[in-house]
């Protein structure tokens, strides 16, 4: 029997306490899960297909978590009896020891934390049976802040994400009026000669600079992205350069609706996590070794990386504009411009989204690192470092979230349309999907014709012979 003061076994605990525990968790687990059916009802009733796949994602994400719970709670007593010579454990430390005497808690320091906290199981956390001279691979205590870790870094992933999009969605919808006014007025217009130099679009981008000033051109592009990102005449000019290019037929297509759908289809993307990010986290835990500063230095790396993308976003507008206004000095009607995959890094507009995939992740990362920290371990742990090196990440996370809602999502939506080719989301989803059967059938039926062939010229052959 436990004495006063200590956790009992289960055999020796009421069975209304366990009855108890066990019930809030299955209701709590229940909720979650009724919470997730409904939202999906709601989307599907709204048609809103992209928003419910990126639902589905999020499930998978989580039986994805609940996959590496039981993996670490079904092979925490195999770790725990793996041994390893106590010298090696006196490398690569993410702090520094207090005194030599403590080299067989050097393994657990790891991964692990500086004071007790709640274990995955039951057990004294510095129980060991490894023979004198060997430490464990891992303690109880390390299991158990890395599953707490992984955890929240998921979760903290997911809600960035979402935030990230929601308020850049919100500023994108606020384009809505533009699309209606644009409408209401094309009836009313008729086709009139243009000096070039004297629409708005050229008269915000060109600034007279042109291609020969290559220096000048990159800087303006990089201020640009820190106000106004995208104006109106932006977004006339590169809705009818897409028109223009993609449906002519259709002059009175929803550009705005189609963005939209766009984005809604990236989302379900961006909102997982994959394989090579997790690896990013694998490398991110093994340089953390005391004295190198890695997360310090990491967390300018998605900063750098959203001011590129930023930068070539906006130089992709003005080069749209100086393609323009070097050749031409008058236009009849209205201001057409030319997309072309070539603007592009390596001519694929699609690399834009990857890095803002990253970039998400790695904000996600470090700044679900400093929560997890601080309530594990307390803000005097050594993994804090100095508030010289802490402050700075969190004012940089902070930063990266609000420039990547609310300057380089809503550049991504419309610059990336000025592609050499447009997306599946152009049509309705009844008819994505007419087409991808449509599709998977040719593809079926050619199989079928390349084998019948096949086997006619091979039945022709054996008759011959």
């Amino acid at each position: 029997m436990a004495e006063p003061g200590e956790a009992a076994a289960l055999e020796f605990t009421p069975t209304w306490i366990v009855a108890a525990v066990c019930s809030l968790i299955v209701v709590v687990s229940l909720a979650a899960e009724r919470g997730l059916h409904h939202l999906g009802k709601m989307l599907k009733k709204n048609n809103q297909m992209a928003l419910y796949e990126a639902l589905l994602k999020v499930k998978e994400e989580l039986m994805l978590l609940g996959f590496i719970s039981l993996m670490l709670t079904v092979s925490q007593g195999t770790i725990e009896s793996t041994c390893i010579p106590q010298g090696w454990t006196n490398y690569m430390l993410p702090c520094q020891r207090p005194g030599d005497d403590q080299a067989a808690e050097g393994a657990a320091k790891i991964l692990g934390g500086i004071r007790p906290g709640r274990l995955l199981s039951e057990g004294e956390a510095g129980a060991t049976t490894c023979p004198e001279g060997k430490v464990p691979l891992l303690s109880r205590e390390a299991l158990h802040h890395l599953h707490i870790f992984i955890f929240v870094l998921a979760i903290s992933h997911v809600f960035f994400t979402a935030t990230t999009m929601l308020l850049g969605g919100a500023k994108i919808h606020k384009w809505k009026q533009w699309e209606d006014e644009i409408k209401k007025n094309a009836a009313g217009n008729g086709p009139k000669m243009n000096h070039v130099h004297s629409l708005e679009f050229i008269k915000e981008r060109y600034k007279g600079i042109g291609k020969d000033s290559i220096i000048l051109c990159w800087l303006y592009s990089f201020g640009k992205q820190f106000y106004g990102s995208v104006a109106k005449s932006d977004y006339t000019t590169m809705r009818l350069g897409f028109i223009m290019t993609h449906c002519r037929g259709n002059p009175k297509f929803d550009f705005h609706k189609y963005m939209m759908r766009v984005l809604e289809s990236d989302f379900k993307k961006i909102v997982g996590t994959s394989w090579f990010l997790w690896m990013f986290v694998v490398i991110f835990l093994l340089l953390n070794v005391n004295g190198w500063h890695t997360y310090f230095w990491i967390a300018f790396l998605p900063l750098i990386l959203l001011l590129a993308i930023g930068t070539k976003l906006e130089h992709i507008i003005a080069e749209l504009a100086y393609d323009v206004a070097e050749k031409h000095t008058a236009i009849e009607g209205d201001l057409v411009v030319k997309p072309s995959d070539e603007h592009f890094w390596f001519g694929q507009p699609r690399i834009v989204l990857h890095l803002i995939h990253f970039i998400l992740f790695q904000n996600a990362f470090e700044i679900a690192y400093f929560f997890w920290i601080l309530t594990a371990f307390g803000f005097e742990s050594c993994f804090m470092e100095h508030a010289f090196f802490m402050v700075p990440r969190l004012v940089v996370g902070v930063i990266i979230q609000l420039l990547c809602s609310y300057s380089t999502l809503p550049l991504y939506a419309i610059v990336t349309q000025m592609g050499s080719y447009y997306k599946k989301e152009i049509f309705n989803e009844h008819v994505q999907q007419g087409v991808l059967g449509w599709a998977q059938k040719a593809k079926k039926s050619r199989g079928h014709e390349g084998h019948s062939a096949a086997e006619s010229t091979n039945g022709a052959g054996s008759a011959q012979d």
